[in-house]
């Protein structure tokens, strides 16, 4: 007799089972920040996804719109351990990773030991990243890419799961160091976060001016996150969803399958680590909306978000006033 325990329609049973509870987890967590966090409905479930997905968000916005208070709710309320670092020009790379300071015992006897940096939190919030120095966002860049940091030789694993969420301000630009385009690859999403609706305002003033405010609850435990991240990688994706993937990002290239309007106003595109993000994204979005597989609606509502800070336009675009946005609309319509 054949055993039949790990059948494919088994196997499909139970990765239905799983993403059901997960649907309800994510909901959960969903409606706990919404008692916080007012309005930004689409800046909230970029943040969700990019850490279901596993990856890390620039989150790019004025002063004043909630982007700290967004990434405390998101660490109290999906069980991480989180953490914040003020980046300004003087901030050194050890005042991040950590440094090794000369410790003495009673018999006199002199040893190093390492001293842990702020970067040993679960969920990061990186506070005006565009403000420290290259060399400070290089030390950075390896923790958010390599997931470890490397001191006096040593090597130290950072704690799992790992997020940065950066905030960066898009008017004031003076003193600051622009991002390498290898560190804004590293981003899995660019969250643009705007400024409130009337109705969402009008609860902002009503709802956090008085003496006491809603605080955030924790919704899901540290596990239950593990077990969505990891599921969110085994998720089914149809055929077209990959299509969409693959001729979306290489119509952004202007050597590849571009348009004509791309090759004219694009100075180069994304890579492949765009069509990964793509990949994840699109999955991690669908299981918030309580789908079990995406769609390409999906891949065109998160072109945006993940295509925008890796591509650059040329002279003639800017000369134009044509705008990363108007490009990556444009090529979305051919998916629409």
């Amino acid at each position: 007799m054949s055993d039949m325990s790990n059948s494919p329609a088994t196997d499909d049973k139970a990765l239905i089972k799983e993403a059901e509870t997960a649907v309800e987890s994510i909901a959960k967590a969903r409606d706990a920040i919404g008692t916080v966090i007012f309005g930004q409905k689409e800046v909230v479930e970029n943040s969700i996804v990019t850490i279901l997905a596993g990856g890390h968000a620039l989150l790019v916005g004025v002063p004043g719109l909630a982007k700290t208070k967004l990434v405390d709710t998101l660490g109290t309320v999906l069980g991480l351990n989180s953490g914040r670092i003020q980046f300004t020009p003087d901030l050194m790379p050890s005042d991040i990773l950590g440094s090794e300071i000369l410790d003495q015992d009673d018999a006199g006897k002199r040893s190093f030991r390492f001293v842990k940096g702020p970067i040993f939190a679960q969920l990061l919030m990186a506070d005006e990243i565009n403000r420290a120095s290259p060399r400070t966002q290089s030390a950075l860049l390896q923790a958010m890419q390599e997931y470890h940091v490397t001191i006096a030789g040593e090597r130290y694993d950072l704690p799992a799961p790992f997020h940065v969420l950066a905030t960066q301000n898009p008017l004031e630009q003076e003193g600051t160091y622009p991002l390498p385009e290898a560190q804004l690859d590293r981003f899995l999403m660019q969250v643009d976060v705007r400024y409130p609706d009337l109705e969402d305002e009008r609860r902002i003033l009503l709802e956090t001016t008085g003496n006491e405010e809603t605080p955030a609850q924790q919704a899901i435990t540290l596990e239950e996150l593990t077990k969505i991240q990891a599921l969110v990688r085994r998720m089914p994706v149809g055929e077209s969803v990959v299509e969409a993937i693959l001729g979306l990002v290489r119509s952004a290239r202007p050597e590849d399958d571009a348009s004509e309007g791309a090759k004219r106003h694009i100075a180069w595109g994304p890579g492949p680590r765009a069509s990964q993000a793509l990949m994840l994204t699109v999955r991690a979005r669908a299981l918030l909306d309580g789908r079990l597989s995406p769609s390409i609606d999906d891949v065109i509502a998160l072109a945006e978000p993940v295509l925008q800070h890796r591509m650059a336009l040329n002279f003639a675009a800017r000369a134009e006033g044509v705008s990363i946005r108007n490009v990556i609309a444009d090529l979305k319509k051919a998916w629409m």
